[in-house]
């Protein structure tokens, strides 16, 4: 990832980014339980304090080895495409058992149920890093919205919207991170008369953390913050704040 040092007032984020407490630690988002090793350069990183920093740490296993299982159809860790799943699932039967336990298969077909409180958990607290960590935003409240499911389960409209790159038409917290992601792009406009046309507009693009595991979308509207998120290509999310 590109190093983006922030530059937006410091006032805006003070003592830890998910319950206001005291700043005692730093944490990356996403958590480094969704990428693999050797990890990205110039990963994200956050305020946070210590109950928070480690508070989340069983869902968000709990949401990796889950997504990992739903792909490869078995929370058996010899069948799991990535090494560190697999690792946390061999050292915790417990976990394994439980998402086992929650698999079906009818008609052929193998489904996994999901423990929703545990995964808005987790989707919350990711968007909630990358709203203070790109927009200089911060978030205790719930939001206003939160969704998610496997991009496959999406239509081609559903698909197009989501991954969308945003044009910019009201900018945020002035220089963030977000804002200087913005980049001028140029596109050619023909018109019914034949006569082509020229105009640059500001767009807004997704955030690669790492290819195939996890990337990112940070939107300021002005009145509202959207995050969008996807989680090893398979679980997409879509998280917002009304301000």
């Amino acid at each position: 990832m590109d190093q983006l040092k922030n530059f937006a007032d410091e006032r805006l984020l003070v003592g830890c980014i998910y319950c206001g407490g005291l700043e005692e630690t730093r944490e990356h988002v996403p958590s480094r339980v969704f990428l693999d090793a050797p990890l990205p350069e110039n990963l994200p990183i956050v305020a946070a304090c210590r109950s928070c920093n480690s508070g989340f740490s069983l869902d968000e296993e709990y949401l990796a080895c889950l997504v990992e299982a739903v792909i490869a159809g078995s929370a058996d860790p010899e069948r799991i495409r990535r090494a560190g799943v697999a690792k946390i699932l061999k050292r915790n039967p417990a976990l394994r058992a439980r998402i086992e336990a929650g698999k079906t298969v009818e008609h052929g077909q193998t489904r996994f149920s999901i423990e929703p409180e545990r995964v808005k958990n987790v989707v919350e607290k990711l968007a909630r890093g990358h709203a203070a960590f790109e927009l200089s935003q911060p978030f205790k409240d719930e939001p206003g919205s939160v969704w998610w499911r496997p991009i496959e389960l999406m239509d081609d409209g559903q698909r197009d919207e989501f991954e969308a790159s945003h044009v910019t038409e009201v900018f945020g917290e002035i220089v963030s991170r977000g804002m200087q992601r913005v980049i001028v792009a140029q596109f050619a406009l023909q018109a019914a008369s034949g006569e082509t046309m020229t105009q640059d507009l500001m767009v807004n693009d997704w955030v690669e953390v790492q290819e195939g595991r996890y990337r990112y979308h940070a939107i300021d509207y002005g009145d509202q913050v959207k995050i969008k998120l996807v989680i090893g290509e398979y679980l997409a999310c879509e998280i917002v704040w009304d301000i």
